[in-house]
């Protein structure tokens, strides 16, 4: 992956241009574009990062954020946000919050950005078959994809949106860790969890489950079947990644 990034903003306006001179000087090549879809379609050769300046934005721009909401199912690019809360709420009207790589209040520390930045390039590197694989289960198809966003830097990253679907899956394909909800229609957790531990086959695979449960009889009712962790949906992002890290750590 190259250092390269797509920087979406004002022309006028210091920040964007401050934000321009950072990367560049960490090592990043920056396209500079005006806040419009036809600033980014005129691109030819657009980069993997877009980074979307939310200052002076206004309801004006929401054919801009439908856009970029769009066209990143579509599109190999990761969006990143900055501004300020009011700044970056507007565009989260538009913009699915799951699909958004990171989110950064003013003021920006740039070299913050690039680091974060460097990480995504440097894991990209590393071959596919050597990263770590993890199945997540869940219904909620927005859980689904913003763990997808935040886990993919470092690992392959499968979805499931039934246990059903989940178990067929673990027949025809390894993973080193399943992230499993608690409550899902049909066939929940725990009853996927008890498939699981049935099955020679999968039973040592590792198994966190990550649910809005919280109460006592829900924690007790999986404990029998000894789950890795039990990690709670509400944990902020940054707890949440350094727990399955730690876990992944801890097995090695």
């Amino acid at each position: 992956m190259e250092k390269s990034v797509l920087l979406i903003g004002l022309e006028k306006s210091f920040m964007v241009n401050a934000i321009h001179k950072g990367l560049e000087k960490e090592g990043y090549t920056v396209t500079q574009v005006r806040p419009s879809v036809r600033g980014i379609t005129e691109v030819q050769v657009r980069p993997e990062f877009y980074i979307l300046y939310t200052g002076e934005l206004s309801r004006g721009h929401v054919d801009l954020f439908e856009y970029l909401n769009e066209a990143i199912d579509n599109e190999n690019f990761m969006l990143y946000l900055i501004g300020k809360q009011e700044e970056i709420d507007l565009a989260l009207e538009f913009i699915d919050e799951s699909k958004v790589r990171e989110m950064y209040l003013r003021p920006l520390d740039v070299k913050l950005l690039a680091s974060d930045l460097d990480m995504v390039v440097d894991y990209s590197e590393v071959d596919d078959r050597l990263k770590k694989k993890i199945l997540i289960v869940d219904d909620d198809g927005t859980m689904l994809r913003m763990m997808k966003t935040w886990l993919s830097v470092k690992y392959s990253v499968y979805m499931s949106s039934s246990g059903i679907t989940a178990l067929s899956f673990l027949q025809n394909n390894y993973v080193d860790l399943i992230l499993l909800d608690y409550e899902m229609p049909d066939f929940d957790g725990p009853a996927v969890m008890q498939a699981i531990r049935d099955d020679d086959r999968l039973k040592d695979i590792p198994v966190i489950f990550l649910t809005a449960k919280d109460d006592k009889d829900s924690v007790m009712k999986v404990l029998k079947f000894k789950p890795d962790k039990y990690l709670l949906k509400s944990m902020p992002k940054e707890k949440l990644l350094a727990a399955i890290e730690d876990f992944f750590d801890n097995k090695e």
